[in-house]
């Protein structure tokens, strides 16, 4: 993808998942690569191992991006600890229950709305000023396909992802004066441990790779197809691309 050597970027959700594979494949391209996460320390000290076996600097922090005050304090510890940041990638998600709106506990709306749209709000707030001095300032959204199908049952985890985008396309608008680049990378099923729940839920299937032959490409996305679709909007090659939403389905839907 061209080298980001000289870049550092924050990954939120970076110990598992797609944060991890997108973390991973930014440390592969040069980048020091800090990494948030909310309770998976394990976790998050094997993606900094990875992350030194790439050749490249990890870093972690413990930081709910659900918490208006872990988010500022977050942004802190950044400025302080590197005085620079380069790439935000806002990663972290949590599922819904999938019940219908008519069942769903508010406390639940407020939870998932609170990890997928307020929490990059307040994280990119407090991350701006470092964002701004960068010589390409890059943020990108990790969102879903559902906000193109908008299926039953999924209406908080829908409302937080749409509440994401907007979000997103807001800020590249009013950022793109700084030189920032700000886009939308939006998969289907990925084989994540998300993943996994969701087709246990909906088809009662425990091995996601029974999907593979109904898969386009004959296999289920995986975490490194979505990080590949990152790591191109944030190098040379999307020199000339913001405000763009990529969906990573295979074409899908």
């Amino acid at each position: 993808m061209g080298s980001l050597t000289g870049r550092l970027a924050l990954v939120t959700g970076g110990g598992r998942g797609i944060g991890r594979a997108v973390a991973l494949a930014l440390a592969a391209d040069g980048a020091e690569v800090a990494i948030a996460y909310r309770r998976d320390e394990e976790a998050a000290r094997k993606t900094l191992a990875d992350i030194g076996s790439a050749g490249s600097r990890g870093f972690a922090y413990r930081a709910p991006v659900d918490d208006l005050d872990a988010c500022r304090d977050l942004a802190a510890r950044i400025e302080a600890d590197h005085g620079r940041l380069d790439i935000l990638v806002h990663s972290a998600g949590i599922a819904s229950r999938g019940h219908a709106v008519a069942d769903t506990d508010p406390a639940e709306l407020v939870r998932v709305l609170a990890v997928h749209a307020l929490g990059p709000h307040h994280l990119t707030q407090a991350l701006l000023p470092l964002l701004r001095r960068a010589d390409r300032g890059d943020v990108v959204f990790v969102s879903s396909a559902i906000t193109g199908i908008w299926p039953p049952f999924s209406a908080p985890y829908a409302m937080g992802k749409a509440a994401m985008e907007a979000l997103a396309h807001t800020l590249a608008k009013e950022e793109r004066g700084h030189g920032m680049h700000v886009n939308i990378v939006a998969p289907g099923l990925v084989d994540t441990d998300m993943g996994r729940r969701l087709v246990r839920a909906t088809t009662g299937v425990e091995d996601i790779r029974r999907q593979d032959a109904a898969s386009p490409y004959g296999h289920v996305c995986s975490p490194e197809e979505v990080a590949d679709v990152v790591r191109f909007l944030v190098s040379d090659a999307a020199s000339y691309v913001t405000d763009q939403r990529i969906v990573v389905d295979g074409g899908t839907f």
